[in-house]
């Protein structure tokens, strides 16, 4: 049983994180660090673990932890790296690692293993990707790897209130707000832009292309709904093989032959796609849950990958029907 522990274990991520890796069977959750929840049962904060689990919050981590999952926020990742001892393995969920050049003084592997499977199976440092930038690689990496990708990328993607996280607390955020309306946010100045951009170059090595990408702000819980805007000559029956081939050895992500929908992948490790052609342009719709293809669920499978388990262990989940 590999020890398990989280830091920053109050937010929706860790809440995720516990409730998949509880019913994981080759894990044991040894620390879950939350200092301003410390010394409170788990489910007093993540209200869907009442009665699953006895766990406490605790202020630290133990000694002897094999594996700790780093919930923090953007630079928090960071400023705890000396406090972790060079024996543990780290998966951060952050965005602190995800660049190449992050200057941490350890090495971190990009966990998306659709591209980086062989890395991750001998990492000892994940980066997690982003939510945003998961559904959107994945509707391109077919195309970057048959180096097709070379008109500019016009992205288009929404998701769901639990992507600010459970401290996002704004009148943007609120429901309010979010209840029956949609907003822009950093509309092309998005963070995730710059790891779809190295990791799309990291397969077609002349990629130059911008990438115009406007996020939105959806009136739903959880979710990413991404549909990317590409040239192309090729065939619709041509690429859909091509995606069918890329992908054929990756348990997770499918091509629907149909149109796709949100509910279809909420409450899975899931990535579904679809392909439409019209007038020379591919109009690529791709579908995740954001907590968990986009975040804890892809950490869970980079764990299993780390290890050598099914990188379906603990995360054969089932969508609900409606």
């Amino acid at each position: 049983m590999i020890k398990i522990g989280l830091l920053g274990g109050s937010g929706f991520t860790a809440g995720e994180l516990l409730r998949i890796l509880l019913k994981h069977p080759k894990v044991n959750i040894s620390s879950v660090v939350s200092k301003s929840q410390a010394g409170l049962p788990v489910s007093k904060v993540h209200k869907d673990l009442v009665g699953e689990t006895a766990i406490f919050f605790t202020d630290h981590l133990d000694d002897d932890i094999e594996v700790v999952f780093l919930c923090l926020g953007t630079n928090k990742s960071k400023e705890c790296l000396k406090s972790l001892s060079y024996k543990t393995s780290i998966i951060d969920i952050s965005n602190d690692f995800r660049l190449l050049k992050n200057s941490s003084g350890r090495y971190f592997i990009y966990g998306l293993s659709e591209l980086y499977s062989d890395r991750i199976k001998k990492a000892r440092n994940i980066a997690n990707p982003g939510c945003f930038a998961t559904a959107i690689q994945l509707a391109l990496l077919p195309l970057a790897n048959m180096s097709f990708l070379k008109d500019d990328i016009h992205i288009s993607a929404i998701t769901g209130s639990s992507g600010g996280g459970r401290s996002s607390i704004s009148e943007y955020s609120n429901f309010s707000f979010r209840a029956n309306n949609i907003s822009t946010y950093k509309v092309f100045t998005h963070q995730h832009i710059k790891e779809i951009y190295q990791n799309l170059k990291f397969l077609q090595r002349d990629f130059q292309q911008r990438i115009f990408f406007t996020p939105y702000k959806g009136n739903f819980t959880r979710g990413i709904f991404a549909t990317i805007y590409v040239r192309s000559s090729i065939s619709l029956k041509d690429i859909e093989d091509i995606y069918k081939t890329f992908y054929k050895s990756h348990p997770f992500t499918f091509l629907s032959e149909n149109p796709i929908h949100i509910k279809q992948v909420v409450n899975t490790n899931k990535c579904l796609l679809h392909i439409d052609k019209e007038n020379g342009f591919l109009i690529i719709s791709s579908v995740i849950d954001n907590l968990l293809k986009g975040a804890s669920g892809q950490a869970i499978q980079n764990l299993n990958l780390m290890y050598g388990y099914e990188e379906t262990c603990g995360l054969e989940l089932k969508s609900l029907a409606i």
